[in-house]
């Protein structure tokens, strides 16, 4: 074998088109473009979203709505999720053990949905109103860091 009858495998070169090389290429005197106009010229682009001066879709359309990116590291924690931690301390690192929240979170606040009857500890968590009266009228007791 010898550096000089080396050559790639038949159909995994493919030639390049070769515009403006006379009529009987096929991409003579034009070179593809047509005639005229803004993409005939050098440089000559549409920017994408642009509809030849009507008002473009995406300023037609209303804006609404926003997404906080907070919301990644913050949930919710319904009341009766907890009623089964009878006498614990309950605090960030208690439910991520318990995969009660995901790992990433950093704000948890509990949130009532219905009564319950077992003693809870809360540390270090927001509580809403009624979740607060709930948890109180257990005998259970609620403490902010």
């Amino acid at each position: 074998m010898y550096l000089n009858t080396l050559s790639p495998t038949p159909g995994s070169k493919k030639k390049i088109k070769r515009v403006g090389r006379g009529i009987a290429s096929g991409f003579g005197k034009t070179s593809g473009r047509g005639h005229k106009g803004q993409k005939s010229r050098t440089g000559g682009k549409v920017r994408i979203g642009f509809e030849g001066g009507q008002m473009p879709i995406y300023r037609r359309v209303p804006k609404f709505g926003f997404r906080s990116k907070k919301n990644k590291f913050r949930t919710e924690v319904r009341l009766s999720t907890l009623k089964n931690f009878f006498k614990k301390i309950i605090d960030l690192n208690f439910l991520k053990e318990h995969s009660i929240v995901s790992r990433k979170i950093k704000y948890v606040k509990i949130i009532f949905d219905k009564k319950i009857m077992t003693q809870l500890t809360i540390v270090g968590i927001k509580v809403t109103k009624g979740a607060r009266s709930a948890i109180e009228l257990a005998g259970g007791n609620i403490k902010n860091k």
